[in-house]
């Protein structure tokens, strides 16, 4: 699929445990307003219904500032919600029946953490694919062992679609994973999690701009 207008530069994935104790739609605006591209709410733990009520808000908040909202693995409530559409996992509901049910219009993203996934990810279904964990991160219990720039720069080798780091990154980190070929980073505890959400969210904006500028003077 393509996904002209999809900005994957600075990517929020965020749900309530990541806001450490703070309102989750207060936290959400404030990284929106620091600069925030593409919004992915991951709730693992709720219902069909719950999920989607906390959806619609969160959906109004994006909405105010024209950031899509994708939904972690749940494609029924991604639909119900409106979300401009859904990241799936290894394990998910398989990329092709997904685009089947979201339609040609919609996002899709696909984790990928080595080139061999990277290599077989559909790219008639599939618009971006997440790529890590780049460092050690403690926000998703399940993750893999980190990857790093090198692991970064292999999936870029493996495949055309764009990729988006993810894992334990923060401003320091996040020209790395631009440089090894990410096209944007995917963050949780640095911005969710910190003291000032919209002045992380600026700080790691800033840095992934100059990376990408960085990048372009060297090709």
């Amino acid at each position: 699929m393509s996904q002209t207008n999809l900005d994957l530069s600075l990517y929020l994935v965020i749900g309530r445990a990541d806001t450490v104790g703070r309102d989750l739609l207060q936290v959400l605006e404030a990284a929106l307003s620091g600069g925030v591209t593409l919004v992915q709410l991951r709730e693992k733990g709720l219902t069909g219904a719950s999920l989607v009520t906390l959806g619609r808000s969160v959906k109004a908040v994006t909405d105010r500032f024209a950031v899509p909202l994708i939904v972690n693995d749940r494609v029924e409530e991604a639909l119900a919600i409106g979300a401009a559409g859904v990241h799936l996992g290894q394990s998910d509901l398989d990329p092709i029946l997904a685009r089947q049910k979201l339609g040609p219009q919609a996002i899709l993203g696909l984790s990928a953490g080595y080139p061999r996934e990277a290599a077989q990810a559909p790219g008639d279904a599939v618009d971006y694919l997440g790529t890590g964990p780049f460092a050690a991160t403690r926000s998703k219990a399940d993750a893999r062992a980190p990857i790093g720039a090198e692991g970064i720069a292999a999936v870029r080798a493996a495949t055309q679609l764009p990729i988006v780091a993810i894992g334990g990154l923060d401003t320091g980190s996040a020209a790395s994973a631009i440089a090894a070929g990410a096209d944007g980073v995917a963050v949780v505890s640095a911005i969710a999690g910190a003291d000032d959400p919209a002045s992380a969210a600026r700080s790691l904006s800033h840095a992934i701009a100059e990376a990408k500028k960085a990048r372009s003077l060297r090709n």
